[in-house]
């Protein structure tokens, strides 16, 4: 092979390796840029994956104090209802989800249950004014969570996360409210109770409680 010959050899070998820089140098900043996650890892890349249990051990004690905070004898409530139920919600309610909610407190007699349901007998209240008190397994709705209006759909990034938060908080009610209750034992006898309830009917309170004492 003549000089020429080798030296246009040597140029196109130059050109080809100047070419091929780019794409290594490429996939060398994907390697070092690319983050490594074990399969059947709960890491979400890029993310804060929402865990609903640590968002009901963190807000239910804020919720309780201020469901305590808020709460209006029902007495009280029932007489301000039937004076002028608009002004009474707008005192005492929260805007929810089906209903206004509001946080009440009474004491009365544990009448018979159903499904965890109790009926409880406060005086004071007209004969046909209802309150049932929720003692699970299940509890039902969203109540502890549209208690206060600090929580709102728009803290979540899906439906599926707020309802998730609203799920946990009822878990939590149950652990720290009502895991020592004795449901076999609780007709006839008095039990004060602190709690929130959407009001539908104003006759018929389903009330899922924060704070419940057996006396």
């Amino acid at each position: 092979m003549n000089n020429l010959a080798l030296r246009r050899n040597r140029k196109k070998v130059r050109a080809a390796v100047m070419l091929g820089l780019p794409a290594v140098m490429l996939v060398a900043a994907m390697v070092l840029d690319t983050k490594v996650v074990a399969i059947g890892s709960n890491e979400n890349v890029g993310a804060t994956v929402f865990s609903p249990d640590n968002f009901g051990e963190t807000e239910f004690p804020k919720l309780q104090k201020s469901i305590e905070d808020k709460s209006v004898d029902a007495v009280t409530l029932v007489t301000a209802l039937q004076e002028n139920r608009d002004a009474a919600v707008a005192k005492y309610g929260v805007p929810g989800s089906i209903g206004p909610a509001i946080s009440v407190k009474f004491s009365g007699v544990v009448g018979q249950g159903r499904s965890g349901i109790y009926f409880v007998s406060v005086p004071g209240l007209p004969d046909d004014v209802r309150i049932r008190v929720q003692t699970g397994p299940a509890i039902n709705g969203t109540d502890i969570r549209d208690a206060t209006g600090t929580i709102s759909f728009g803290q979540f990034k899906n439906q599926i996360e707020y309802q998730d938060a609203g799920a946990a908080l009822n878990r939590e009610m149950k652990k720290t409210v009502l895991s020592k209750l004795d449901t076999s034992t609780l007709t006839g006898k008095t039990i004060s109770v602190v709690g929130v309830f959407q009001l539908v009917n104003p006759k018929s309170w389903l009330v899922a409680p924060v704070a419940l004492e057996v006396k």
